[in-house]
């Protein structure tokens, strides 16, 4: 097992590698940080954290020699195991609206829109902890986690993703919110794994037996 995190300069690097070398343990040795298509070869699995506004996540993942190229060769048609944070899980739709209209990855077809809850009383940004609501509770990346367990989330635009087979676990924060999608080994959170406590701990080590 070798895996890549991807540094696109938006990411909260050091806490997401810090929790993957607490899952690891004394295999945290294969644990790297990837800047160009040159550093994740050879991995089994690819973290892309994202941390910010969309734009300029996707500016960052553009600047890196070869990267998207390679994610849509060895992940998209090489089946490698990857995993999208916050902003990483945002960057995999068709388009974010955040500061105009920008292109993202478009591996789930879908928007990500600015949250309107139609709870007035909701702050803006969703800052803290919420439950799942699961949509597969049966996919591997929940193991171990149960519907109603908390959740850490800091976000101001949400993901509005076209086809509900694609939504894996959801939370309430003034309507649904898309909190978790996935198909076959691609999977991304919108929350924060790496703030989430045990939750965060058992979907990372949920992740690395992918």
């Amino acid at each position: 097992m070798s895996i890549a995190i991807i540094d696109c300069g938006a990411g909260n690097l050091h806490s997401v590698h810090k929790a993957f070398a607490h899952v690891m343990g004394d295999k945290a040795s294969n644990l790297r940080i990837a800047r160009s298509a040159a550093d994740l070869k050879g991995a089994s699995h690819i973290v892309l954290p994202g941390v910010g506004a969309f734009a300029h996540c996707m500016q960052g993942l553009k600047a890196l020699d070869g990267v998207i190229d390679y994610l849509n060769e060895q992940v998209l048609e090489g089946q490698t195991p990857f995993l999208g944070i916050c902003v990483g899980m945002q960057m995999l739709l068709e388009t974010g609206e955040e500061f105009g209209e920008h292109a993202g990855l478009g591996w789930f077809k879908g928007r990500v829109k600015k949250l309107t809850p139609n709870d007035h009383t909701l702050r803006i940004p969703h800052m803290g902890w919420n439950q799942l609501q699961f949509a597969a509770p049966q996919h591997p990346l929940l193991a171990g986690i149960s519907a109603g367990d908390y959740a850490y989330f800091v976000h101001s635009y949400h993901a509005c993703v076209a086809c509900e087979d694609d939504i894996l676990a959801s939370v309430d924060y003034g309507g649904q919110v898309v909190a978790m999608i996935g198909r076959a080994h691609i999977a991304a959170t919108q929350f924060h794994p790496e703030k989430s406590q045990r939750l965060g701990l058992t979907l990372i080590r949920n992740f690395t037996a992918f």
